[in-house]
């Protein structure tokens, strides 16, 4: 018997079996993601792009041929010779399928554009940023003392700016003779003198006084989205903020696919830095365009990221990081050019500056999250805990701090769980569930009414419902246990168990049904039993990693803790505690810091102390290696349970009272069936 072609989408993660013929368009419409198009599949408007992805991806099971869609045909030439495609890319009205196949959605395909969550958290910043603009007389020419122009720069910052050497680049020493002309003598320099000993640099020249504002950008580049602060370098203040789509999550959800692309791949890795370089790139240029300022006007960079990004953003193959004992090619903060990264969409000279990596799993992100929070500066012991696919982990005091990473996977951000999808507009990011009906009542993204309340459908009728974010599934599997849907081995109840019609079979298991629009043609958005089991390996993961830095701590509860990142930020930490992500504390001692690690990349940017800190913070810090932890498999077996099998969890048992419900085949409610001996 032939099975149909398997075709997954990405970043969704949603997939299905077509016939041999099918245009890609068609397939994704029935598979309900997010691909748009307003000319009926006629190859005109081009809102239908995607981008096919090729080789093995041992994530997926599937290895994708060349041949895996059809060629390109005359309307994609025709458009192209037009309006241009980028490289790569494909209509999905025009390409067919014609075997297993992998595909990209772009952000600008998307009808409900992926919200990248990842604002600014305002912060008081001491202002010493390492570009400055100095406006500085120089002394003509003169037969008698026949020195070259830049030298007499030199002499002339060394005299009024106590600065006592410089170096530029060719590109800026082709300008400066016509600077100094025009200027008549007088010139303002972009100068870029860090907390190292290396010379002072001229990143840009200007005639005469220059009186406009220099920018400097903190990007945080994660494994699922990319986001970008724009910050003014005299006043830190953030002008501008964007994020897109990591467009590396087609060669791999996780890092650990990403490695195994790279390893199964000849050329894989160069893809990859391919693909995020030019990311970093539009969205450099994007952040320009809607502050209203030239890329010339940005200078300098900060960037932080985990340790698999860090190597395919420096174009390193990431295979040492996906084998014991995890060695980077280098862990040390880095201080690069513009072209070193190929970024073309801020000033040619402006200076790149990353972050160390704190070991081979925990990156400049989590050093950056450090740098954020402090953890070594606290008087009590605080857990800080950055929600993503691959979730970093510091616990500390003034004694010492340890760190460590834990791949909990993409389940966090919707990917992976059968209704789910990004955060954006239509998706359900909040429920509670009744205890006695059992009904559930959410809200979702760009609405703030609740789906009881007068005037919900009305104000959702534009975005629709369509699906399930990340901090929506742990909020509906931790209402699901508190309801008695759900018992604490994860699984959920039939219909007479739980006494609700909405505890539907779905196979040999059963399924809680949030929303049925199918009527309407549109979604039916359920919780199934392989939704929780995805959860449950995400949480456990989670906590195993907080476990195994308290052992090693040599404590068995924290005073605080911290939940960061744009997943962390919009997570109940009720809910979070219910479902056992995190180890149990007081509620008031939880909080969420927002986008940490991007704050700590702001921080870097707008102070050149702060990099040396976080140097020497990252010397400090202890690492815990999870991978290879002996007690880490035990932790994670425990914490499967819902919140946790032996864990007691005073503090969160002392404001909610959880059922106690066994649904183990055949069992009636509240009751466990004892198995027959033999």
């Amino acid at each position: 018997m032939t099975t149909d072609p398997l075709v997954i989408f990405t970043p969704s993660g949603k997939r299905g079996h077509f016939p041999v013929g099918t245009p890609v368009l068609t397939a994704a419409r029935q598979l309900g993601v997010d691909l748009d198009s307003v000319c009926g599949g006629r190859g005109i408007c081009s809102k239908c792009q995607i981008t096919p992805g090729f080789g093995s991806f041992p994530k997926h099971g599937v290895t994708v041929q060349q041949t895996a869609l059809s060629d390109w045909n005359s309307v994609e030439q025709r458009y192209h010779d037009k309006r241009g495609l980028k490289t790569g890319r494909r209509l999905g009205c025009q390409a067919t399928v014609q075997g297993d196949v992998v595909i990209d959605v772009p952000p600008e395909s998307q009808v409900h554009r992926q919200v990248v969550r990842k604002a600014a958290t305002a912060r008081t910043i001491t202002m010493d940023p390492a570009t400055r603009a100095y406006y500085v007389t120089v002394q003509e020419p003169d037969m008698h003392s026949p020195t070259g122009d830049f030298e007499r720069l030199a002499r002339a910052l060394k005299t009024q700016w106590d600065i006592p050497d410089i170096t530029a680049d060719l590109s800026l020493l082709r300008r400066l003779q016509p600077a100094l002309r025009k200027g008549k003598w007088q010139v303002t320099v972009a100068l870029h003198k860090d907390h190292t000993d290396a010379p002072a640099r001229i990143t840009d020249i200007w005639p005469g006084l220059y009186d406009g504002t220099l920018y400097g950008l903190a990007i945080d580049l994660g494994s699922t989205t990319i986001a970008a602060h724009l910050s003014d370098l005299k006043t830190g203040q953030v002008i501008a903020s964007s994020g897109i789509m990591n467009p590396q999550i087609r060669f791999g959800e996780d890092l650990m696919s990403r490695v195994s692309y790279s390893m199964m791949n000849p050329g894989g890795d160069i893809e990859m830095t391919t693909a995020v370089r030019a990311a970093l790139d539009d969205l450099a240029g994007e952040i320009a365009k809607q502050a209203n300022i030239t890329p010339a006007q940005i200078v300098e960079a900060v960037l932080v990221c985990n340790p698999v990004m860090h190597h395919l953003l420096l174009g390193i193959d990431p295979v040492e990081l996906g084998q014991a004992p995890f060695a980077l090619a280098t862990s040390d903060a880095l201080h690069l050019g513009a072209g070193d990264l190929e970024l073309t969409a801020i000033n040619p000279r402006a200076r790149i500056y990353i972050l160390p990596c704190i070991a081979g799993h925990v990156g400049a992100d989590a050093a950056a999250v450090a740098l954020s929070e402090q953890p070594g500066k606290s008087k009590d012991l605080v857990l800080i805990v950055d929600v993503g696919t691959n979730a970093e982990l510091l616990l500390g005091n003034t004694t010492r701090v340890l760190a460590c990473s834990s791949p909990t996977g993409p389940a966090f951000e919707g990917a992976q769980i059968s209704s789910g999808q990004r955060a954006a507009p239509g998706a359900i990011e909040h429920i509670t569930i009744d205890p006695t009906t059992k009904a559930p009542r959410f809200q979702v993204i760009g609405c703030d009414l609740w789906s009881d309340d007068p005037g919900f459908d009305a104000a959702t009728s534009a975005s629709g419902i369509t699906g399930i974010c990340g901090s929506g599934i742990i909020e509906a599997v931790a209402e699901m246990r508190m309801a008695g849907l759900v018992d604490e081995s994860g699984l959920i109840g039939s219909g007479e168990q739980t006494g609700t019609a909405r505890c539907i079979p779905e196979g040999r298991t059963h399924s809680y049904l949030i929303h049925d629009a199918s009527a309407q043609g549109g979604p039916r958005i359920t919780v199934t039993q392989g939704d929780i089991r995805a959860i449950q390996l995400a949480k456990s993961a989670l906590y195993a990693g907080a476990r195994l830095l308290m052992d090693e701590m040599g404590v068995d509860h924290v005073d605080r803790i911290v939940l960061a990142g744009a997943c962390g930020a919009h997570i109940s930490t009720k809910h979070a505690m219910v479902l056992g992500m995190i180890p149990d504390a007081p509620l008031d001692k939880v909080s969420s810091a927002g986008n940490a690690a991007g704050t700590g990349a702001r921080i870097a940017l707008c102070n050149i102390a702060a990099r040396g800190e976080v140097e020497q913070m990252v010397r400090d810090i202890t690492k815990v290696e999870t991978a290879i932890a002996p007690k880490f498999q035990d932790h994670f077996v425990a914490a499967n349970a819902i919140p946790h099998k032996t864990d007691p969890f005073p503090n969160l048992l002392s404001i909610i009272t959880l059922p106690n419900p066994s649904f183990n085949a055949g069992g009636s409610p509240g009751r466990r069936r004892r198995r027959k001996p033999g």
